[in-house]
């Protein structure tokens, strides 16, 4: 049988590496074995910023809608309860939304939550 030799798939492994790390700075762009180690640590990064992304998204609308939820006499904690137990069910984005662009209706919320409370 003949031999088989990996140079084709060699270099499309190597190619796909170096393609990935175009725009790096100096040897990180040109060399193989630099241009692995970038690659693996900005993939890494990308995971991580991923995961990052929604908390830091949570965070905000959180600090969004503690702020319109201070205008109107409630604290964020009190307000969440209090939609909990007038059974209303909307997520953080969509409250954080409400309080930036229809404060008339957040305000409503915020009295329904006290109602109840």
């Amino acid at each position: 049988m003949a031999r088989v030799k990996g140079a084709l798939a060699t270099r499309k492994r190597r190619n796909k590496i170096l393609k990935l790390a175009s725009g790096y700075w100096g040897s990180k762009s040109r060399h193989y074995k630099m241009a692995n180690q970038a690659v693996m640590k900005s993939l890494r990064y990308a995971y991580i910023g991923r995961k990052q992304k929604k908390r830091e998204f949570r965070q905000l609308w959180i600090a969004r809608i503690n702020a319109a939820a201070k205008a109107n006499g409630l604290n964020y904690s009190t307000f969440i309860h209090g939609l909990k137990l007038a059974g209303i069910e909307m997520n953080r984005k969509m409250l954080s939304e409400t309080a930036i662009h229809d404060p008339a209706a957040f305000t409503a919320l915020v009295e329904t939550a006290k109602a109840k409370l």
